[in-house]
C-alpha cells in the first residue's frame, strides 16, 4: 500500500524493546530500513535518556490499520497508556510519514507527525531518507533538517548491538 516512515523510541529497558521491535517489525513487513539509534533525553518530562531511531517499511496496510498494528505492538510490550501523554516508555512508535499523505484518525494518528520538529525524530529519518519530502512544506527532511535548531549540535549516535 505505500511506505510507512517510523519513529521508535524507549526509556524502558529500551536496547530490550527496540531489537524486540524491530524483529517484529520485519517479521510482519520483510525488510527494514533502520536508522543509527540516538540517545537523547526526555522530551516533555524529567526522565531516563531515550534510545531513538526511524525506520521505513513498505505497508501492505493502511495508515489506520498500521496504527493499530504498531499500538498493538506497543502494547504487547508492557506500553502503559494510561499515565500522563510524556512519561516513561516500553516502546514508542509513531507513523511519522505514510507516502504524501495528510491526515487525522483515531488513536492519536497524524500524518505527517507534529513530533518530527524534534531532532529525536528528525534526525534519524534524515539518516535513511534525506530526500523524503514532509507533505505539508513540500520540504525534504534533509532541507528540515538543515534549519533545525539543533543542527550544529546534533544528538550522537551509539552503539546498538
Amino acid at each position: 500500500m505505500g511506505m510507512a516512515y517510523l519513529s521508535l523510541g524507549s526509556n524502558v529497558a529500551p536496547e530490550r524493546h527496540l531489537r524486540a521491535a524491530v524483529a517484529a517489525l520485519r517479521a510482519r513487513f520483510g525488510e527494514v530500513l533502520l536508522s543509527p539509534v540516538y540517545r537523547t533525553r526526555s522530551v516533555g518530562f524529567d526522565g531516563t535518556d531515550f534510545l531513538n531511531a526511524a525506520a521505513v517499511i513498505d505497508s501492505d496496510l493502511d495508515p489506520f490499520a498500521l496504527n493499530d498494528w504498531l499500538h498493538a505492538l506497543e502494547d504487547a510490550h508492557g506500553r502503559d497508556r494510561s499515565g500522563p501523554r510524556f512519561s516513561d516508555r516500553t516502546l514508542d512508535i509513531d507513523i511519522v510519514l505514510y507516502d504524501d499523505l495528510v491526515l487525522q484518525g483515531p488513536g492519536n494518528l497524524r500524518l505527517p507527525r507534529d513530533e518530527l520538529k524534534h531532532a529525536f525524530v528528525l534526525l534519524p529519518l534524515v539518516d535513511i531518507a534525506p530526500e523524503a519530502v514532509e507533505p505539508r512544506s513540500g520540504r525534504t527532511l534533509a532541507a528540515l533538517w538543515r534549519e533545525h535548531p539543533d543542527h550544529a549540535t546534533p544528538p550522537q549516535a551509539v552503539p546498538f548491538p
